[in-house]
């Protein structure tokens, strides 16, 4: 049969792929055999937006890498239309191109012994269609709607996020699923969820955060190579996975995983983290796929909230110049306690901490110099402190709350700050010191620590006048 003419009968962009069967039932080249001109019209316009691929004259019954990059995901919709002969589509939009494709592929049959066909038709758009995107099966459709009310309906994010991951651990018969947020500039990574079979026991990735891990985790977007996700369902994608990160292949088979399936998540063009599952039902693949496709663009956004709330709050409650907490968040914690809202236990201290000495250093250095004499200030008690809540109540003086702290701990470190003050390099701090034995109100613990640290400062002046303000 002349292929061509066959190909040309179709008036949308189309092309015949083929799939080398060999004789032990796995599959090699996956060629275009040829495409009609509306085809070739998208071929070329592919080309020119793909800056990493140089443009090509097409010629049929070339191997498709010959023309765009290695891709899994392309391989196995590919796979399943010509040799299982499923008709598929799928809506997406791969990294590398500036575009969404809409994609379609039913299965033919030449005669071939040695290939399987597919006819594969795609449509291209700068934007996304919403119609198409949410075009889904009825099961798919219904799981990615149980995780949206989830999110929109929750008052508990962290919560909320971990019986959707949990959800979607199940979905993908997964052994292990988590949710990983990443910040490739700050060279860190955290754990938001995670959810684990119960038969393979504890398995957290907060035991796997280090610096080596996250290098790993700054090779994937490369190692997805420009498509939308990176699935791992067999022996020969892992080869593939080996040729592309030897590294990352050798830390997933010393953890004995056998299938993968990781989606990036992604918010304003940047990735924010990765949700990715282990071990996964790959007799289910394209199910899964289709269904993390669309949950991922929605677990990004709810995301990207979250951090932004996060961000706002942090600097709603942050000295931005010490890095301490400000007097907001101070008032905030005391209204929680008074009122009941946070528990205190029946042991604690509070110590009010002034800074001597910067009104000269302002009038005599500037302002600039204060700052960083107020900054190496907080950084003292922060150190000194360590595990504490430290705030800063305004100008030069701070406050810091410790529960459950024994006194005698407390006491030594303040005799460590009396101490290093004896050097005049080191910051000098006025300290008012109170402990509560019985619960009593944190208001008038407040209170008598400031009287003391008025009396402390007096004694510092008295004992160091050249430190006076003029």
């Amino acid at each position: 049969m002349d292929l061509l003419e066959f190909i040309n009968q179709f008036g949308s962009a189309a092309c015949i792929m083929s799939v080398e069967m060999k004789p032990d039932g796995s599959y090699g080249k996956m060629c275009i055999e040829n495409g009609n001109k509306a085809y070739l019209s998208t071929f070329e316009q592919n080309s020119k937006s793909d800056v990493n691929q140089p443009n090509k004259t097409f010629q049929p019954g070339l191997d498709y890498t010959t023309y765009i990059h290695k891709d899994l995901n392309f391989e196995h919709f590919i796979y399943s239309s010509a040799v299982l002969n499923k008709p598929m589509h799928a809506y997406v939009h791969p990294d590398r191109y500036n575009m969404w494709f809409n994609i379609f592929s039913v299965p033919v049959n030449f005669g071939d012994p040695n290939k399987r066909y597919c006819i594969y038709t795609q449509e291209m758009s700068t934007k996304v269609n919403i119609d198409q995107m949410t075009n889904l099966s009825a099961k798919t459709t219904s799981d990615i709607l149980k995780t949206c009310i989830k999110l929109r309906s929750t008052k508990n994010f962290l919560k909320t996020m971990d019986e959707v991951i949990a959800d979607i651990r199940t979905i993908c018969g997964a052994n292990f699923c988590c949710i990983m947020l990443t910040d490739f500039k700050a060279n860190t990574c955290s754990l938001l969820s995670e959810s684990t079979a119960p038969e393979i026991g504890h398995h957290s990735l907060n035991d796997f955060l280090n610096i080596s891990f996250i290098e790993i985790v700054k090779s994937w977007p490369s190692t997805i190579a420009g498509s939308s996700c990176l699935i791992i369902r067999n022996d020969i994608d892992m080869e593939e996975l080996k040729a592309r990160n030897p590294r990352w292949h050798a830390s997933m088979q010393e953890a004995k995983i056998k299938s993968l399936v990781l989606f990036p998540l992604q918010y304003n063009h940047e990735t924010i983290g990765f949700i990715w599952a282990t071990n996964f039902d790959t007799k289910d693949t394209d199910r899964i796929k289709e269904t993390l496709e669309l949950t991922t663009f929605f677990i990004a956004s709810e995301v990207a909230n979250y951090q932004l709330l996060q961000k706002l709050e942090m600097l709603s409650s942050t000295d931005l110049l010490t890095g301490v907490k400000n007097r907001n968040a101070m008032n905030n914690r005391v209204l929680r306690i008074v009122t009941g809202r946070e528990r205190m236990p029946n042991s604690y201290g509070v110590i009010f901490a002034d800074l001597n000495g910067l009104k000269t250093v302002n009038d005599d250095k500037g302002h600039r110099a204060g700052d960083k004499l107020l900054k190496k200030a907080a950084d003292t008690l922060k150190t000194t402190f360590s595990g504490s809540e430290i705030y800063r109540a305004g100008g030069d003086e701070f406050v810091i709350i410790f529960m459950g702290s024994q006194k005698e701990d407390i006491e030594s470190k303040i005799e460590q700050l009396h101490k290093m003050a004896e050097d005049p390099n080191n910051v000098s701090f006025a300290l008012g010191f109170y402990y509560e034995e019985k619960c009593g109100d944190i208001r008038v613990a407040m209170r008598e620590a400031d009287t003391r640290m008025y009396a402390d400062k007096k004694h510092f002046y008295e004992t160091h006048p050249e430190s006076r303000t003029h």
